[in-house]
């Protein structure tokens, strides 16, 4: 070859180079083009309207959380103001008058429930010590035979409950803590109607979620342990549409209504969820009296209630009304001491 064409070959050659180079450079850009916009589907689609929406509303749930804190803030002082001047609530309190009546829920049953109904049990013995704390005839409340699924459910998920007050929690069965002449079981397999409370005796609420699965075993329960036994006058005041299983709470919630009303019919419509298609008997349509199937109080749930499902918020507001009450008492003493 020539020197004359060597030249010309390496223009040649770089131009051929260059325009491979560039054909290189287009084809990675429509590459990442493509996989730019790679089409996806409508669940991602979703999930990053979600996302950048919820970027967007950063500033605006910082501000709500402020402007949440202030009101509570606000409230307390305002609750504080009218406590200073003896407001509803602590008119209320004085008004409080603790029965002797002893309530127990038995928990000797734990091995025959799993951690399901467990923990429907918690929820409901949750609620019964908060509506005991704010009731106005609070009786003597004990959970007995404590242990087991329960209380292992109790120190994972509320452990606060070391701290409660006005409630003996016992590993004893209520047969160690009680006299056997004091204890009346209640339940529906019982052919005796309670008319009254005497509230000299302790009843016993068999703290049992099994859907109904162990019919007649607290009845059993009470006769093996040679204990008087007992139903709610439920049949003689409501009338439903089936056989209905009451939960723990229901049974506490009701005794606590009726220290208070000393009216079964009006404990009974008070508490009872209207779900249940309960009406009172006197407006109930005329049917044999072999019909008339009481309510068991054997501590069973409805599988479809969300009554039960007791909210923790329920819980916290009594420790919060706790802690309220201490502060005003803190503050009266107070108030007397600089007068």
């Amino acid at each position: 070859m020539s020197s004359e064409m060597l030249p010309a070959f390496a223009e040649t050659s770089n131009v051929e180079r260059k325009q491979n180079l560039n054909e290189d450079q287009e084809e990675n850009q429509k590459l990442k083009l493509g996989e730019q916009f790679e089409p996806i589907s409508k669940r991602q689609m979703k999930k990053l309207i979600k996302q950048k929406q919820w970027e967007e509303q950063r500033e605006l749930r910082k501000q709500k959380r402020k402007e949440k804190r202030k009101r509570k803030k606000l409230e307390r002082q305002c609750q504080l103001e009218s406590n200073a001047d003896g407001n509803d609530r602590k008119r209320v309190r004085r008004d409080v008058v603790h029965s002797r009546l002893r309530l127990i829920i038995d928990c000797s049953f734990d091995d025959l429930m799993v951690l399901k109904d467990i923990k429907k049990l918690h929820k409901q013995i949750q609620r019964c010590y908060a509506e005991n704390r704010r009731a106005l005839h609070p009786v003597q409340f004990y959970l007995t035979s404590h242990g087991g699924q329960l209380k292992k459910n109790m120190d994972e998920n509320d452990k606060g409950w070391v701290n409660w007050k006005d409630i003996y929690i016992k590993p004893e069965h209520y047969g160690e803590l009680i006299k056997k002449e004091d204890l009346i079981y209640l339940t529906s397999d019982s052919p005796n109607i309670l008319k009254e409370l005497d509230e000299s005796k302790a009843y016993v609420i068999g703290g049992l979620v099994d859907h109904n699965h162990h019919k007649g075993l607290t009845h059993k329960q009470a006769l093996d342990h040679g204990i008087d036994h007992a139903q709610l006058p439920l049949g003689n005041f409501v009338k439903m549409n089936s056989r209905k299983v009451l939960a723990v709470n229901h049974v506490f919630e009701i005794i606590l209504e009726y220290l208070e009303t000393r009216d079964w019919q009006e404990a009974f419509f008070t508490i009872l969820p209207q779900r249940k298609g309960a009406i009172p008997t006197d407006k109930a349509c005329e049917s044999s009296s072999h019909d008339k199937k009481s309510v068991q109080v054997e501590g069973g749930l409805d599988s479809d209630s969300s009554e039960e499902e007791y909210s923790r918020n329920e819980l916290e507001s009594v420790h919060e009304e706790e802690k309220q009450d201490k502060e005003n008492s803190t503050q009266s003493t107070v108030n007397s001491v600089s007068h």
